[in-house]
């Protein structure tokens, strides 16, 4: 797998846990890990990852409790 430069989202908290990082990868897909598993690897599309994204900021995931 080649290197990929990950990159912090601004949304996450300091130093500590909690962060998710994305990375845009060689072959046109999104990687995103968080900072506590960085091993763990979700791999999607810009696309999808915005209509998830879309979603979440129209409320789609309101029901949804931490």
């Amino acid at each position: 797998m080649p290197q990929l430069n990950w990159q912090k989202s601004s949304f996450s908290g300091g130093e500590g846990g909690n962060c998710l990082h994305l990375a845009a990868a060689p072959d046109g897909t999104v990687r995103l890990r968080e900072s506590d598993s960085p091993n763990e690897i979700i791999t999607t599309t810009p696309t999808r990852l915005g209509g998830l994204i879309r979603s979440i900021k129209a409320g789609g995931f309101a029901h949804v409790t931490p």
